[in-house]
């Protein structure tokens, strides 16, 4: 079973997946948000069945002083939505530079400002699942 990393924003979603035995995440792809969410909801329930997925891990953009904002409460919503219609458990995970973090990677990477736009996304995805089975990882019994 898998693990899917999600970072949920209001015009995208940056989707990682972990590998079979949840040592590392890779990039998967990033969906362009519809208008109606349940388009969203159905290309997520593809990927699920596809990689059979048995949890998913959704970035929370908390503040820097580690408040909640609207961005936060946003992606808590959407992760309930998604326990709710695929009855998956979803776990929250701080991602607060997750992006910034992927930015500094590509730009590392000299990657072009237009394929950044692409995959800034999918790899603060990655980021985010990465951070998140490392934790796991260290704090097995």
């Amino acid at each position: 079973m898998r693990i899917m990393g999600l970072d949920v924003g209001e015009k995208t979603i940056g989707i990682a997946i972990s590998d079979p035995l949840g040592w590392t995440a890779q990039g998967l792809e990033t969906i362009r948000r519809k208008e109606n969410i349940s388009e969203d909801i159905d290309r997520l329930k593809k990927i699920i069945k596809e990689y059979c997925v048995d949890r998913i891990v959704v970035g929370l953009p908390k503040n820097m002083n580690g408040t909640l904002g609207p961005s936060a409460e946003r992606s808590q919503d959407f992760a309930r939505l998604i326990t709710k219609e695929t009855g998956i458990p979803t776990e929250m995970w701080d991602e607060r530079l997750s992006t910034m973090e992927a930015e500094r990677a590509l730009l590392e990477g000299n990657v072009t400002r237009a394929k950044r736009k692409k995959v800034i996304d999918k790899m603060a995805a990655v980021i985010i699942l990465q951070g998140y089975l490392d934790f796991s990882a260290k704090n097995k019994t």
